[in-house]
């Protein structure tokens, strides 16, 4: 029997989401020093970012996609630079364990980063054709209707993942120090700084 377009979606969704990327660095590092909102609002900027690709692929709107892979230098550029300032940011902040409550603001500044750096990455979109050719998934048989419920499933499989992790890391909150967390903070400004040279030097492959 073949599996409804909703829970394909919400299966791409989660599966795109989980490996571990800068997102997932800064998810983890979030809810570990400010609590499970904060966590989960940087993971959701990734996921609304993640529908917005799907919608471009699911209903084949390929001369948005063509423009956003036209104009990949500048957007990993753009993202690469990104990275670096944060990587370096989260290096050089100041452990917040004891901190129990986020305001609407620093909620909104997670999702809006985590979002523009998603946003920001072509091998999204390319990951997301790739998969939904691969599957006959780009504008099923023409109908509106089972395209919105694979993008619907997309963006819950995906906030479902975050979802997951930032409650899962935010388990061990409190037996993180400052000393600790100081350490964390350090170890992941460096990797997400990894990730945005990555993508820098990736400029020359292009």
């Amino acid at each position: 029997m073949e599996l409804d377009f909703f829970i394909k979606g919400l299966i791409l969704g989660f599966s795109i989401a989980a490996p571990v990327g800068p997102i997932g660095v800064l998810c983890i590092r979030k809810s570990l020093e400010f609590g499970r909102f904060s966590g989960f609002f940087s993971g959701l900027g990734a996921a609304c970012a993640d529908t917005i690709y799907a919608i471009i692929a699911a209903f084949g709107l390929t001369f948005i996609s063509n423009f956003l892979l036209e104009e990949q230098f500048w957007l990993r550029l753009t993202g690469g630079i990104f990275l670096l300032y944060l990587g370096w940011k989260t290096c050089i902040a100041k452990p917040n364990t004891q901190s129990k409550t986020v305001s609407h603001t620093s909620l909104i500044n997670d999702f809006i980063s985590t979002f523009f750096l998603t946003i920001t990455n072509p091998m999204t979109i390319l990951s997301f054709v790739a998969v939904f050719a691969g599957l006959g998934l780009s504008n099923p048989e023409g109908s509106t209707f089972q395209s919105s419920r694979l993008v619907l499933g997309v963006f819950l499989g995906s906030a479902l993942w975050w979802l997951i992790l930032s409650e899962g890391v935010t388990l061990f909150r409190q037996k993180v120090s400052n000393g600790v967390m100081k350490w964390v903070n350090r170890i992941a400004g460096l990797i997400i700084m990894g990730f945005g040279l990555s993508a820098l030097l990736s400029l020359l492959f292009i």
